[in-house]
């Protein structure tokens, strides 16, 4: 264990403490009179950076924080949600007009709440002298790691590995590079905190459902491994294979019984932004995808549509439309029971039976049968959101999703893209298996539709439906669809020399056209 903290300290040698002295002074100041001994016998000096990390890989609060941080990017993009209001007279993010002053906030509550903690236990920790003080550096990579990739999954390169130098703070990492250092934060810490298993010192400072068990973060870090690892298969199949093979393989386990919920103390901000302010409601691909497979889960994802005139109890919006006003669509289906209480969730069980499913149909040790995993996943999903039915809907060979129909307006009619079905298909190829797959983790996952965007940048899947106004100029192809966020304003008036290398390391201009590293375009086997 003292090697591993050594290397660990030893990785940061160069830290220009000068360049710290802020933060030290948070660490040595007490404004409350009680001693630095004893904030350190309590962890107080560390365990108090937590808080920011748990309320910032999702901002909590306020609402209109998490509103531009994922509703109106992530959710809107993935096709789950689609906002009733024509922000900016209808040329906004979702016409592909990305609007700067929305776009930074995903990057600002990371470098505002993420990084600086997470270098802040690192300094604590060092400054303490404890060699176990290592278990609160590694798991704050961990939580680190659940932000930072999920920034780089919306803009490309981003500043992590250099981040801890003042001398190369501002420097950005190509998303490879960035990706790379992920496994090595993940695989340090669930190897790193084997030994503290049993240990108590984290609980008080634990926001999660785990409540401080150790082994439990070694299993979801092991879980996000294997995320990660899905997420490189295209683009580095031998990268993906050895990372996705050890996280198979870990004794940590994986997260396959529980999810990863966090308990934020404040009520979900989505039931601010679809309830009080009714500025989001169900997308067009949830109401094709679920009442095609007259799927259970929807009465508990949405609420019936507040206009018992439209055809069908839940109605949703296509993204891109023209909207003249906020009430044309209002009534719609708003989001349901799914945001009730005041947590959020990082990570499902249904998620990690998919991610094994598609590790099973791309070979890897480990991974066993892919069916199993299918249905596991969905079984999964069903017991989560206590929807009965799960037998009968597996064995379903034969529904569809629907084709979606325009409450209002015909033009926006759109047929959906494929006749995917239900019940696991042992005899299809390995590309109509994984729409199979991906198709059911992309119902499982939501919420969080920034991972549901991902996976389609990813793998193409589900079929989300094109806009039909495109206000890009251009940039970003309607067939091709939006592809990333381009870097924001503040970075570039402050940080413009490190954001014009970090334009280079993209292959493409900065703009939501150009395909991020990991999307590459091509088949997905």
């Amino acid at each position: 264990m003292k090697n591993i903290y050594n290397y660990i300290l030893a990785s940061f040698v160069a830290i220009n403490f000068a360049s710290c002295t802020d933060d030290f002074e948070k660490i040595n100041t007490d404004p409350n009179g009680i001693t630095e001994e004893s904030l350190t016998q309590m962890n107080n000096n560390v365990g108090n950076e937590f808080g920011p990390m748990f309320l910032n890989v999702f901002n909590v609060t306020p609402a209109w924080n998490y509103q531009l941080q994922q509703n109106l990017m992530g959710d809107v993009y993935s096709g789950y949600m689609t906002a009733p209001t024509p922000f900016a007279g209808n040329v906004n993010n979702q016409t592909y007009a990305l609007v700067d002053g929305w776009n930074g906030f995903p990057w600002s509550n990371a470098y505002g709440s993420v990084m600086p903690q997470a270098l802040n236990v690192f300094n604590a920790v060092k400054l303490g002298g404890d060699p176990d003080g290592v278990k609160f550096v590694l798991l704050a990579n961990i939580i680190k790691v659940t932000a930072m990739h999920r920034v780089s999954d919306i803009y490309g390169p981003i500043r992590y590995t250099k981040f801890n130098d003042f001398a190369t703070t501002g420097e950005y990492d190509a998303q490879d590079v960035a990706y790379k250092a992920f496994f090595q934060d993940l695989t340090e810490a669930i190897d790193g905190l084997k030994v503290y298993e049993g240990d108590v010192q984290f609980a008080p400072f634990d926001m999660s459902s785990l409540a401080g068990d150790i082994a439990g973060w070694r299993q979801f870090a092991n879980s996000i491994r294997l995320r990660l690892a899905i997420r490189v298969s295209k683009i580095d199949p031998a990268l993906a294979k050895t990372q996705g093979e050890l996280a198979l393989s870990s004794d940590a386990g994986l997260m396959t019984e529980s999810n990863m919920v966090i308990n934020t103390g404040f009520p979900h901000p989505i039931t601010v932004i679809s309830g009080s302010w009714g500025d989001i409601r169900m997308g067009a691909e949830m109401e094709s995808i679920l009442t095609g497979y007259d799927d259970g889960r929807i009465e508990t994802y949405f609420n019936p549509s507040a206009d018992a005139s439209l055809e069908g109890d839940y109605k949703g919006i296509r993204m891109g439309i023209d909207i003249a006003a906020k009430g044309e669509y209002g009534d719609h289906a708003s989001i349901g029971s799914v945001i009730d209480g005041e947590t959020l969730t990082w990570m499902t069980a249904a998620e990690v039976h998919f991610l094994k499913a598609e590790a099973a149909l791309r070979g890897w040790a480990g991974a066993g049968d892919a069916k199993s995993n299918y249905e596991a996943g969905v079984s999964a999903s069903f017991a989560q959101h206590g929807v009965s039915g799960i037998a009968d809907y597996l064995a379903d060979t034969t529904s569809t999703p629907a084709d979606f129909v325009d409450a209002l307006n015909d033009a926006n009619d759109i047929a959906y893209g494929s006749d995917v079905k239900i019940a696991f298909n042992n005899a299809g190829t390995n590309e109509e298996k994984l729409e199979q797959i991906i198709t059911q983790k992309w119902i499982a996952m939501f919420p969080d539709g920034q991972e549901a965007w991902t996976e389609f940048r990813r793998t193409g899947y589900p079929r989300i439906f094109p806009v039909v106004v495109n206000n890009s100029g251009g940039t970003i192809d309607t067939n091709i669809q939006v592809r990333r966020i381009n870097f924001v304003e503040n970075e570039r008036n402050t940080n413009s020399a490190n954001v014009e290398e970090a334009v280079g390391f993209l292959g493409g201009p900065d703009t939501g056209g150009t395909r991020l590293w990991w999307d590459t375009g091509a088949g997905n086997f």
